[in-house]
């Protein structure tokens, strides 16, 4: 492919977006072998140090990647397809047919994948190109990332600190230079966790939106969904995952295209809420989310700052009940037949999730949820989005299991175990579509993110008024190269 006197290399290629790449393709400016062999390089640089990856598949990314070239040049009549050449790294647990389907536990040490799950598909379909499975806590189930078979993955941000969870590797790979999109999942947070702890972009679609496989997509907590670096690129992967799939009941027809290209939010109401009811907030977590709202504000939305009559009980009761009797009873399983074989964490949920079985029912967990649903609906009535931290503190050192009471980084007690994210009452809520952007750094070396709260199923919303923060507030990644 016929390459411009002086094209993007090295760092610069690989710290392209994905919608960027997709116009130098389209141009013959760039090559999705070069590309691609540029993100192998810095892989082959970086993997040592933040441990994202739980498979490399290079080679096969190479060769697919010059039957993306000849797609650009017209060969044989293709075309190319709406990710053409792109480098994506998937989530293990998303399903490869005939890889490893582990889940991170020892326990499915030797289970191999039968079928695609419905986003591998979508991706393979659209042209994209998985060169690299991506690391999770056992069972997706922390929302930190590491486990007894892959060890600890670090943020490129701060190798110190955890890149956050269930979709850390996704999270640290963006992060890193090592991939231009990351297929992700979303259960209590999975997703905007880590995109908030590495400064990316990720957006838990609404429940249906996106199609899954097996038995937890009747499980209304979760989702899959996209990861990139750049609101742009969350768009137009989001375009490629969602829309009904047969394998899953569950999933929403007609299938939702996002627009590219949004009004600015001159005129929006944005309401803002820091604490969420009951939520312990860290003073730079809290003044990073009060600058986004300035910011949105200088823009000429209108913010209102908002309570929410949400309580700790009632977010725990609808979570007890809720994964005792779904997620949790998976882990528990497992537990009951090879508990010797489980990381710590995983132990100690199974053994919460035992005991929530006696204190709730399922029954109790709905009430609770109608209770903090409807307070929600009730306090964005009038509103057409809502803006709120991510994480109630900035962050937690690689490697802690925290299966105690306290978060300790730096030797002091930051926050409450349990209470130390503010992802999960949107998974109760799971109707509302929820993207994460980078909201500031704070004093620990590491990013922090805000979430943009739609209506039930509102999904542009939540784009419109994320690409007006990413213009008033933009964002950089070049203080990762003094970490790595």
């Amino acid at each position: 492919m016929p390459m411009p006197s002086n094209p993007p290399a090295g760092d610069d290629l690989v710290r392209l977006s994905a919608t960027e790449a997709l116009r130098l393709f389209a141009r013959r400016e760039v090559s999705p072998v070069e590309l691609m062999r540029a993100v192998a390089e810095r892989a082959e640089k970086i993997e040592p140090r933040i441990n994202a990856f739980t498979e490399r598949l290079f080679d096969e990314a190479l060769e697919q990647a010059r039957h993306a070239e000849d797609r650009y040049l017209g060969k044989n009549g293709l075309v190319p397809r709406p990710l053409e050449g792109i480098p994506v790294a998937a989530k293990e647990k998303h399903a490869i047919l005939g890889r490893t389907l582990t889940e991170g536990s020892l326990v499915h040490e030797s289970r191999i994948a039968t079928e695609n799950a419905p986003v591998v598909d979508r991706i393979l379909d659209a042209g994209g190109i998985i060169h690299a499975r991506t690391t999770t806590p056992e069972f997706s189930l922390s929302t930190y990332t590491h486990s007894r078979m892959w060890g600890v993955t670090r943020n490129p941000w701060n190798p110190d600190f955890t890149p956050g969870g269930s979709s850390g590797g996704a999270g640290a790979a963006l992060a890193a230079g090592t991939t231009l999109l990351a297929s992700a999942s979303d259960i209590g947070g999975s997703t905007r966790i880590p995109a908030a702890f590495t400064g990316t972009v990720g957006f838990k679609a609404p429940y249906g939106r996106n199609p899954g496989l097996g038995v937890l997509t009747a499980d209304h907590y979760r989702g899959d969904g996209p990861m990139a670096r750049t609101v742009d690129d969350v768009i137009a992967f989001q375009n490629v995952l969602a829309g009904p799939d047969p394998r899953d009941h569950t999933s929403i027809r007609p299938k939702l295209t996002l627009p590219t290209s949004y009004e600015d939010v001159t005129g929006l109401r944005i309401a803002l809420c820091v604490r969420l009811g009951e939520y312990d907030v860290h003073p730079e977590i809290e003044a990073n989310t009060r600058a986004a709202a300035q910011a949105l504000a200088d823009a000429g939305a209108h913010v209102e700052e908002i309570t929410l009559p949400w309580t700790h009980l009632d977010l725990l009761t609808a979570v007890a009940g809720h994964f005792s009797t779904i997620f949790g009873a998976l882990v528990i399983e497992a537990a009951e037949t090879h508990r010797d074989l489980l990381s710590p964490y995983a132990v100690a949920f199974a053994d919460t999730m035992t005991y929530a079985r006696t204190q709730v029912s399922y029954l109790d967990s709905l009430r609770a949820e109608h209770r903090l649903q409807r307070g929600l609906a009730t306090a964005m009535d009038g509103f057409d989005a809502l803006i709120c931290p991510t994480t109630a503190i900035p962050g937690w050192h690689a490697g802690d299991d925290l299966t105690g009471d306290k978060v300790v980084v730096h030797g002091e007690e930051v926050a409450d175990t349990l209470w130390s994210a503010m992802t999960t009452p949107f998974n109760i809520n799971n109707r509302c579509p929820v993207l994460n952007v980078p909201s500031g750094m704070s004093s620990w070396g590491i990013p922090t993110g805000l979430q943009i709260v739609g209506h039930p199923y509102d999904d542009p919303s939540v784009f419109r008024v994320g690409k007006a923060l990413e213009a008033h507030r933009p964002w950089s990644y070049e203080q990762i190269e003094g970490q790595l």
